[in-house]
């Protein structure tokens, strides 16, 4: 209500705090795009190979080519339509509910089926060292548990920058938009995990097939309209995420243009392409996130 105008956290930190201490804000931000970016591409390519797994050996190349892609797209200055990213959002969301519902109704009938024991190519769970709160955790997992963290966090912050694009009153739409999008995120992912801990899936070391890619099999079954269903939701989950990507150029070369303008980061970020994209901004964030996919 106070930033109707387009305030993210770096603004806010800034007219509250200064610029000094809103790079703290920024320099996360900036990092959670790139993450954003990178972690979308690559989940994205994750579902695509949990479905067609021929396709495995080429997930690097698939995911660079999602990055390439989306950022060419925001260089030649496409701008987001409202309808066109609100189809694959409800097409996901309701390839969702129809799994959590389904998924809930086997569970109470006793028809969903659990995996014995882990097989070739999975994670083993339990036998790293650690003590406490981190038994069995590895450094590795923390940060990874980061970075899909971040990748999630962004889509908070895209919202309080694009008020501006909210219908009027503006402040009030964007605030109800968050508490959707929180509500819809909480149940989503309780229920994806309340699925998995009692399928007992566990996670493959190269990521295919995924999480959700293995509850989906097991709750859908492999009967014909089971099969559909399978594919149905790994095509939403794959538009979903390679879309999340986009939320990265978005808002990164924006976010980079005004850490640059504040001499926090090099002038060149702050140029204009001739299609009125900050083109600079779009290069420097493919190229972060292409060398963490690699």
């Amino acid at each position: 209500k106070e930033y109707p105008s387009a305030g993210g956290a770096y603004l806010v930190t800034k007219d509250n705090f200064g610029p000094t201490v809103a790079q703290v804000a920024g320099a996360s931000l900036l990092t959670d795009y790139i993450l954003t970016v990178a972690v979308s591409a690559s989940a994205g390519t994750a579902a695509l190979t949990s479905a067609f797994q021929a396709l495995g050996p080429y997930r690097v190349p698939i995911a660079l080519f999602f990055i390439a892609l989306i950022a060419l797209g925001n260089l030649r200055g496409v701008k987001e339509s409202g309808k066109i990213f609100a189809l694959p959002t409800y097409f996901f969301m309701l390839n969702m509910g129809v799994l959590l519902v389904l998924g809930l109704v086997r569970y109470l009938g006793d028809e969903l089926p659990t995996f014995d024991g882990p097989v070739e190519g999975q994670l083993h769970w339990g036998a790293a060292a650690g003590v406490g709160l981190l038994l069995g955790v590895k450094l590795f997992d923390v940060l990874h548990a980061f970075a899909s963290g971040g990748a999630a966090v962004t889509g908070v912050e895209a919202i309080s920058n694009g008020v501006p694009a909210f219908k009027k009153p503006a402040w009030r739409n964007a605030r109800q938009t968050l508490v959707m999008m929180g509500t819809g995120l909480g149940i989503m992912f309780l229920g994806i995990s309340a699925l998995a801990a009692v399928i007992h899936v566990t996670p493959f070391e190269n990521g295919s097939p995924t999480v959700i890619a293995q509850i989906g099999e097991a709750v859908y079954g492999h009967a014909t309209l089971g099969d559909a269903l399978f594919y149905s939701l790994q095509a939403g989950t794959m538009l979903i995420l390679v879309m999340a990507a986009n939320t990265g150029f978005a808002d990164f070369p924006r976010l980079a243009s005004f850490q640059a303008g504040d001499s926090f980061l090099p002038r060149q970020l702050t140029k204009r392409g001739h299609r009125l994209v900050y083109s600079n901004g779009v290069i420097a964030l493919a190229a972060a996130a292409g060398f963490l996919v690699i």
